[in-house]
């Protein structure tokens, strides 16, 4: 079967390229085209557009660059034409998936929607459109399952694809010498996330934080594929190691964590280390925000746990003292850290369903068999 799929930022394309690989176990023959990153590419999937030209964040970037947004958008929908899929498989990246599953729906080529968008956060009501877009829906939070069930839409919970990451994950023993860190514990990770925008807001905090803590260790999950000037404030600081596309092994011998909302804090959470999460974001864009948010939380683990596990730093409590004070407590208080841990254990048990990725390839083939495909 032929296979169009799209991811558009790093996280969606690391559980895409898991998907591919999990889809062409019980499908030999399948052929794969898309959007996507290097995860997917390495899994066979033939690129015609990288992420690394779709990532936008925020509601004013995506604002400013709305025409760009709508070449991509005509670019992928006349890719798809000329390919003739079976099926087209979006993965997150809302607000330019539920384009195409509109269209897709107009074509008439089966849309799957794995990871997708949190409607459940704040316009609640557009459950209602990718009911009428979406053939088959695949959830990977447990409570997704029964939000949908409100618009009466039975959709599949086939797990969590981190925690399929997480469990995947080989352990570099050499890690700590590879980056001259033996001896340098505890190690303080800060992850500001993957996209510029982030950056922006969240490495000035972090340096900040460093300024009060001169004789602890600091690591910075970093990424290859962003401008390294984003991450010039942080380099003047002795203490400070940067880390490349190797945050799994980060995490692994990290004491504590600063962490930009995000899968990151999920992540972080799987990997059992302390953890508190910031968020800021441009006045307009935050205040765009405040008018549409359903939730009470902005943290997967809180979201997960339905409740405050983590502290979560938003706007102006992302502040140096504050976000400081957190990380003392953290590194220092350990009934504190101890409940912390006992918490994403709980976590982990309620995610632990199996691979994410098996079960929705399994169940994607089904349907496209039973749908004659």
């Amino acid at each position: 079967m032929r296979y169009y799929i799209i991811a558009g930022e790093r996280s969606g394309d690391l559980h895409a390229g898991n998907l591919v690989r999990a889809i062409q176990q019980r499908d030999p023959q399948a052929d794969f085209q898309g959007f996507g990153g290097d995860y997917m590419e390495s899994g066979g999937v033939k690129l015609t557009v990288h992420y690394r030209d779709l990532a936008f964040m925020g509601l004013v970037e995506i604002l400013t660059n709305l025409n760009r947004i709508s070449r991509y958008i005509g670019k992928c929908k006349a890719d798809i034409i000329a390919y003739k899929p079976d099926v087209i498989i979006l993965v997150d990246y809302g607000g330019f998936n539920r384009r195409i599953a509109k269209f897709g729906k107009k074509t008439g080529i089966p849309v799957f929607y794995y990871i997708p968008p949190k409607v459940w956060a704040w316009y609640q009501r557009r459950a209602l459109e990718l009911k009428a877009n979406v053939d088959q829906l695949f959830v990977i939070l447990p409570f997704e399952k029964e939000f949908f069930k409100r618009f009466d839409w039975e959709v599949d919970y086939v797990g969590n694809p981190v925690l399929d990451a997480v469990k995947a994950h080989t352990h570099d023993p050499t890690f700590l010498e590879r980056n001259q860190l033996e001896g340098k514990t505890p190690l303080v990770a800060l992850l500001p996330g993957s996209r510029r925008q982030e950056l922006r807001s969240i490495i000035p905090l972090m340096a900040a934080v460093i300024e009060k803590f001169p004789g602890r260790q600091f690591a910075v999950a970093a990424v290859s594929n962003l401008d390294k000037s984003l991450y010039a404030p942080l380099r003047q600081y002795p203490n400070v190691t940067f880390i490349f596309e190797d945050t799994y092994n980060l995490l692994q011998h990290a004491s504590a964590a600063i962490v930009t909302s995000g899968t990151a804090t999920l992540e972080t959470a799987l990997f059992r280390v302390p953890q508190v999460v910031v968020y800021k974001a441009s006045p307009i864009s935050y205040w765009l925000v405040k008018q549409v948010i359903r939730v009470a939380y902005i943290s997967l683990v809180n979201l997960i746990a339905d409740k405050e596990v983590v502290k979560e730093m938003i706007q102006g409590a992302a502040n140096p003292d504050d976000v400081s004070a957190e990380l003392t407590r953290m590194l220092d208080n350990m009934p504190y850290r101890e409940n912390m841990l006992i918490e994403y254990d709980r976590i982990i048990r309620i995610l632990d369903t199996g691979s994410a990725s098996d079960n929705a390839a399994q169940l994607m083939i089904q349907y496209l068999k039973k749908a004659g495909k």
